[in-house]
C-alpha cells in the first residue's frame, strides 16, 4: 500500500498508539516524545496535510516500518 498525505491529528493518534505523548508545542510545531524509547518527533500542525516524504521521513525517525504505520493508521 502506498504512503499517502494523512491529517496532523490522525498521524498524532497513530503516534499515540505507539506511546508518544505530547511534550510541548512551539508555534505550529507539536513536540511528542516516546517515554520507552526517548524517541521525540515534530508534527506540523498546519492546516494542512503532512505530505508523502515528511511522513516517511517521520515513519523512519520513529523506527517502526511502513506496513505497521499504515496498518495503524488504517484501523482507527
Amino acid at each position: 500500500m502506498k504512503l499517502k498525505p494523512v491529517s496532523p491529528e490522525k498521524l498524532i493518534k497513530v503516534l499515540e498508539k505507539l506511546g508518544y505523548n505530547s511534550v510541548r508545542q512551539k508555534g505550529s510545531h507539536l513536540i511528542m516524545e516516546n517515554s520507552e524509547t526517548k524517541k521525540i518527533t515534530v508534527i506540523p500542525m498546519h492546516n494542512r496535510d503532512v505530505g508523502k516524504g515528511l511522513l516517511r521521513q517521520i515513519i523512519k525517525e520513529i523506527g517502526i516500518e511502513r506496513e505497521e504505520f499504515l496498518k495503524l493508521l488504517y484501523e482507527s
